[in-house]
């Protein structure tokens, strides 16, 4: 694979929302992302660079990317941190963990191995946290949303067991997947 994987720099802001808005976007957004299209170019450039800068800073929220080498942004992968009776999404964290969100890669990029590649980025630097250590990572995903069940399979997450009802939509699941 020729991608740089990295994580995203403050100044970065314009690229970051542009993928974002890419992502949203693809024909399984609306089962894949929490916010639509519309909502997100909606935001001013204040918010994308505020939401870049957090990302770059990488404390309790860090952005993956994958450069392409002409400089293209083919994919990327965000993780949050959660702290032991913390609740970001979902439930209350039962432990110190971290949450991987925001996964895309773009339609050309697939089948490369580049959705492996940024999701080995995004669990060495989860296990990599030292204060305080981490014990799992998890996700959620879209009970439809079958390309994406296959992909975490692929990389190692295996089911919790927990589902929560996804926003907007409470007949709707979304199952949790641990590593």
């Amino acid at each position: 694979m020729e991608h740089v994987i990295r994580r995203v720099r403050a100044e970065e802001w314009d690229r970051a929302r542009d993928l974002r808005l890419a992502a949203l976007q693809d024909p399984l957004a609306p089962i894949a992302f929490y916010e639509s299209y519309e909502q997100a170019a909606a935001h001013p450039d204040s918010f994308w660079q505020e939401r870049t800068s957090t990302a770059a800073a990488g404390e309790d929220v860090v952005q993956f990317v994958a450069e392409a080498p002409g400089g293209r942004w083919d994919g990327t992968v965000s993780v949050l941190v959660e702290h032991k009776g913390e609740s970001r999404i979902g439930k209350p964290a039962p432990v110190e963990q971290t949450h991987v969100v925001g996964v895309f890669v773009r339609a050309e990029a697939r089948g490369s191995g580049l959705a492996e590649a940024l999701f080995r980025t995004a669990l060495e630097w989860s296990w990599g946290l030292q204060s305080p250590p981490v014990e799992r990572v998890r996700l959620l995903f879209h009970s439809d949303n079958v390309r994406a069940a296959a992909l975490y399979r692929k990389v190692g997450f295996v089911p919790s067991g927990d589902t929560a009802p996804v926003p907007d939509d409470e007949m709707a699941l979304e199952y949790e997947v641990r590593r």
